[in-house]
């Protein structure tokens, strides 16, 4: 049974009208993944004896953060893996047991990069555990409890799915228990500590992580087969209805009608409020940059770098997946007589308001010196100037339609990439940040900071040009975009 599932994800991966995108996505991924590997196996090999040359235990060590690493892995995992998805429909109507559908959507859910990749820091670290004369028992069980941790986890971010406020209660604890760690007022390893080192100490306990570990498989199993039939999600919920008339928009003529719906679908959808979110955690981006805390950072080169992030938060996650926002009516869209100029105009107006608060929000960074705020300040510029444009180009190449009711994948899916959303991603980033490198290293600092700025004035002053390039793009890609919107997954 498994054998024909397997050959339907196979037949779906290669006739997908993706399929070229998907392919080069996949050799991408398979070179991340094998980053990732190398990483977590050169921490695993080099944890112990990197802890031992500074008079630490380092099993001991390992066990007392430990909350902080299956923490993190579950807001990770939450924040970016993909939950596997089997199309249900089709497969009711066949021969195939309900119970075998449910096995292989979460045996894929198992089999993640997101879970195999721990598998590259614990097996390492517990061969030289092993090789350190540890006990081979407790060694084992240790391993088998901190990897049976793992797929608990990976069960809670099944039935986390939706529950966004939760996770960033969650993390938001974690970040704040750290920080009370930090600067020694209260710590929590020894407290959590001491149920990891338990797992080593005591040879029953790794049975604890495992038995859970089977009973979330058991309870997610039950769920998804009692929901498994073919009417599932198509009632409709009933809500309290309100409107909004957002008059003060008027001002701006014909683009106010795509102002409005904008506003509206950010402020009534999962997806796009994840958005405004992630613009607020982007403001604290050039903390790790400013502060000097990592020593690699801490040069005006990578502080450009920071200020990009910092005011672009809105324009990287939602500006780039334009038009994706309105793949669910964007057919119907293009039977109107609409202009592409006022639909496009609207959107850039929203993610060069976004820059210019993030601007200004960023005033704190003169804590850290003018050199920072004037990093974040040209860095807002630049955003607003060019890569409010920019955005706006790359979504033209960007086919993948984007379900607003679910903040999964609050980024795009997979298929979004594609070698010319690449190479279009590169100014974003790279251009504003050799503007400041020529500068710095001609006439210094300020004359770098000028350039980048001027490149941002004068994306404004070209503005009507670049607009209509745009336009032309949007226009050559309208019934390829339309035709990908309407392509059922």
């Amino acid at each position: 049974m498994i054998k024909y599932f397997l050959t339907l994800e196979w037949k779906s991966f290669f006739r997908s009208a993706a399929f070229q995108t998907n392919l080069v996505l996949k050799i991408f991924m398979a070179l991340g993944a094998l980053y990732f590997i190398g990483l977590f196996t050169f921490v695993g090999v080099g944890a112990y004896y990197g802890l031992e040359k500074a008079d630490l235990e380092p099993l001991e060590t390992i066990n007392r953060f430990m909350i902080y690493y299956v923490v993190l892995d579950l807001v990770i995992k939450y924040m970016l893996q993909k939950m596997p998805v089997v199309n249900i429909k089709p497969l009711l109507l066949m021969p195939f047991k309900k119970s075998k559908i449910v096995n292989f959507a979460l045996g894929k859910t198992m089999f993640s990069f997101f879970n195999i990749v721990h598998a590259f820091f614990f097996i390492p670290f517990s061969v030289v555990l092993l090789r350190q004369g540890y006990d081979p028992l407790q060694v084992i069980t240790w391993h088998l409890g901190m990897m049976a941790m793992i797929y608990i986890n990976n069960f809670i971010n099944v039935f986390l799915n939706d529950a966004m406020p939760l996770v960033v209660g969650v993390a938001s604890v974690i970040i704040g228990l750290g920080a009370l760690q930090y600067y020694g007022i209260f710590d929590v390893t020894p407290y959590t500590g001491v149920y990891f080192q338990g797992l080593f100490e005591q040879l029953w306990m790794f049975a604890i992580p495992v038995v859970i570990a089977i009973a979330l498989y058991k309870v997610a199993h039950s769920y998804f087969l009692n929901r498994l039939y073919l009417d599932a999600g198509l009632s409709a919920k009933t809500k309290e209805a309100s409107t909004e008339n957002l008059d003060w928009l008027d001002r701006f003529g014909k683009t106010a009608v795509f102002l409005k719906n904008d506003i509206k679908l950010i402020k009534r959808n999962k997806r796009s409020k994840t958005t405004v979110i992630m613009s607020v955690v982007f403001l604290f981006y050039g903390l790790l940059f400013f502060t000097g805390g990592i020593e690699s950072y801490d040069n005006p080169f990578m502080k450009i770098f920071a200020g990009i992030f910092v005011t672009g938060g809105f324009l990287f996650s939602f500006g780039q997946f334009v038009p994706s926002w309105d793949s669910s009516y964007y057919p119907l869209m293009m039977t109107q007589n609409i202009s592409y100029e006022e639909y496009l105009r609207s959107k850039w107006m929203l993610v060069v308001l976004a820059s210019a608060v993030s601007t200004i929000l960023g005033l704190g960074y003169l804590y850290f010196g003018w050199e920072a705020y004037a990093a974040v300040f040209v860095g807002g510029i630049y955003n607003m100037g060019v890569n409010g444009h920019v955005v706006l180009w790359g979504g033209a190449y960007i086919k993948t339609p984007i379900d607003l009711t679910s903040n999964k994948k609050a980024f795009g899916d997979s298929s979004s990439f594609n070698v010319k959303t690449l190479l279009i991603t590169m100014p974003k980033l790279l251009l504003p940040i050799l503007l400041y490198t020529i500068g710095h290293f001609t006439l210094g600092p300020v004359f770098g900071y000028a350039l980048v700025a001027l490149a941002g004035i004068a994306g404004f002053a070209f503005r009507d040009f670049m607009f209509k390039k745009i336009i032309g793009i949007y226009k050559a890609e309208k019934y390829q975009t339309i035709a990908a919107y309407k392509q059922k997954n």
